[in-house]
C-alpha cells in the first residue's frame, strides 16, 4: 500500500461501516483513529496534527450557530406534545374537508405551516399521520394518497424555514444562516405548491381516489366554524411571523430567533393551559436525544475530517472533483446525484456532516454560489426522507399507521412527491433568482 492511495480506502472504509448498519458518528471517529495510526506507519500523518482535536471540540461546543438547533428543536417538539399542532390541523381538515381532495389540500397547508413553525420533520409527520390518515381512510381516500400527501408534507420542515436542515448546512458551509433561510423560503413555497397542484388536480381526474366529506359530516355552523379555525391558526401563525420576520428584518440572529420561538411555544402551550409537566418533560428529552445525537456527529466528522484531510484526501478528493467535465454544471450534476442515492440508503445528518464538507470547497473554487448550492443541497436532502427503501418518514408513518396500510402503499404513494421535488429541484437549478440571491 502506498500513501497516496489512504485518502480513497479511507473513504470506502467509512462506507463499509455504514452500510454494516454501525453507529455513524462511531463510524466516522473509529475510521478516522484507524487511518491515523496506518498514516503514521507508513510516515504520511503526522501525530501533531491531533493537538487541534481538542480546540476544535471546543469550537463545537462554543458555535452558537450550532445553539439554534436545540432552539429550533424544542419549539416544534413543545406544539406537538401539547397537541396545539393537532388542533391545527384538525380546524383546518373541517375547513377545506367539504370540497373534494380539501383533505389531502389542508394536509399540504398544515405542513407548510408546521414546517414553518418547528423544522422537525418527525414530529410533523407523525402528529399528522395519527390525525388525519385514520379520517382520509375512513371517507374513501387512495391509501397511496394519503400515505403520500402526508409524508411529502410532513417532510417540508427540511427546506421551509427555521429548518435544522439548513442550520447545520450552514455551519458545515461557513455560510450565514439567515441568507439560507431567505434564499430557501421561495423554493420551498414552490415545493409545497407543486404538492397542492398535484392534490387538486388528482382530485379533478380521479374523484374516486379523494373524495369530499358527506353531506352528514360537514360543519352545519359556518361561523362556529371560522372562529375555531381562526383559533388554532392564528396563535401559532403569529409565532412563525415572529421567529422568520426577526431574521428576515434583521433584528434577530437565527440563534436569538430559536431562543424566542422556543419562548414563544412555551408561553403559547401555557395560554392555552397545555403545558403539563409531562408534555414540558416530552419536549425537553426529546430535544435533549435530537441534540446529543447531532453533537457527537460532529465530533465524528472532525476527527474524520483532521484525518482526511492529514492524509492528503481532501487533495485527492479536490483532483477528482474539479476535473469533472462540463466544469461547475458538472460538480453541480455529480452532487446532486450523489446525494440523491445517498438519500436511499442513510440519514439526512450523515450526508451533510460526510459529503457536503468534501463538497463545497470545490463548489467554491468553481465560482458556485455557496448559498444557491447549499439551498440545492437542501432541497436535494428533502427527498432523502421519502426515498424507500429507507426513508425514515416512511418508517415514521408506518410506525403509527393502521394495519391495513402495507408497506408497498407508502411507497407507491410516495412516488409522484419524489418526482414534484426533482421538478423544485431543477426549477431552481435553471432559475436561481427564485431565492431572491444571485447565482
Amino acid at each position: 500500500m502506498t500513501a497516496s492511495y489512504l485518502g480513497p480506502l479511507m473513504f470506502l472504509g467509512l462506507l463499509v461501516f455504514l452500510f454494516s448498519g454501525y453507529p455513524v458518528a462511531f463510524s466516522l471517529a473509529g475510521v478516522g483513529l484507524l487511518f491515523s495510526i496506518i498514516g503514521m506507519a507508513v510516515g504520511v500523518f503526522e501525530p501533531a496534527l491531533f493537538y487541534a482535536l481538542p480546540e476544535r471540540m471546543f469550537g463545537i461546543m462554543a458555535n452558537t450557530i450550532l445553539l439554534a438547533v436545540p432552539f429550533f428543536i424544542f419549539m416544534g417538539t413543545m406544539l406537538e406534545k401539547t397537541k396545539i399542532a393537532e388542533e391545527l390541523l384538525t380546524g383546518i381538515g373541517k375547513l377545506f374537508g367539504p370540497l373534494r381532495g380539501g383533505l389531502a389540500v389542508a394536509v399540504v397547508l398544515v405542513g407548510t405551516l408546521l414546517a414553518a413553525a418547528t423544522g422537525v420533520v418527525g414530529a410533523s409527520v407523525v402528529a399528522m399521520g395519527m390525525i388525519s390518515l385514520p379520517v382520509m381512510l375512513r371517507y374513501g381516500y387512495s391509501k397511496e394518497l394519503a400515505t403520500g400527501v402526508i409524508i411529502a408534507s410532513g417532510t417540508l420542515g427540511q427546506i421551509i424555514p427555521p429548518s435544522v436542515v439548513l442550520v447545520i448546512l450552514g455551519d458545515q458551509m461557513g455560510v450565514s444562516v439567515g441568507e439560507l433561510f431567505v434564499g430557501a423560503l421561495v423554493p420551498g413555497l414552490i415545493v409545497a405548491g407543486l404538492f397542492l397542484v398535484y392534490v387538486i388536480v388528482i382530485a379533478m381526474v380521479k374523484p374516486e381516489l379523494a373524495p369530499a366529506l358527506p353531506a352528514e359530516e360537514r360543519p352545519a355552523n359556518l361561523k362556529a366554524l371560522l372562529a375555531d379555525v381562526a383559533l388554532a391558526l392564528l396563535p401559532p401563525l403569529f409565532l412563525i411571523l415572529l421567529v422568520l420576520g426577526s431574521i428576515f428584518a434583521g433584528v434577530a440572529t437565527p440563534t436569538e430567533a430559536g431562543a424566542l420561538g422556543a419562548m414563544g411555544a412555551l408561553t403559547l402551550a401555557a395560554v392555552r393551559r397545555k403545558l403539563t409537566k409531562k408534555a414540558l418533560f416530552d419536549t425537553m428529552e426529546g430535544t435533549a436525544k435530537l441534540t446529543i445525537m447531532v453533537v457527537f456527529l460532529l465530533i465524528g466528522s472532525t476527527v474524520f475530517a483532521l484525518v482526511f484531510r492529514g492524509v492528503g484526501g481532501d487533495i485527492w478528493i479536490d483532483d477528482w472533483l474539479l476535473n469533472i467535465p462540463g466544469g461547475k454544471w458538472g460538480l453541480l450534476t455529480v452532487s446532486m446525484l450523489v446525494i440523491f442515492v445517498l438519500g436511499f440508503f442513510i440519514d439526512f445528518f450523515e450526508i451533510v456532516f460526510i459529503v457536503v464538507p468534501i463538497l463545497a470547497p470545490a463548489a467554491v473554487r468553481l465560482g458556485i454560489d455557496p448559498v444557491w448550492f447549499g439551498v440545492l443541497i437542501g432541497m436535494n436532502l428533502q427527498t432523502s426522507f421519502l426515498s424507500p427503501p429507507f426513508g425514515f418518514s416512511i418508517f415514521y408513518l408506518k410506525g403509527i399507521a393502521p394495519p391495513e396500510i402495507r408497506t408497498e402503499h407508502i411507497y407507491r404513494g410516495v412516488v409522484p412527491f419524489i418526482a414534484l421535488q426533482l421538478i423544485a429541484l431543477f426549477i431552481l437549478l435553471a432559475f436561481p433568482e427564485f431565492m431572491g440571491h444571485a447565482e
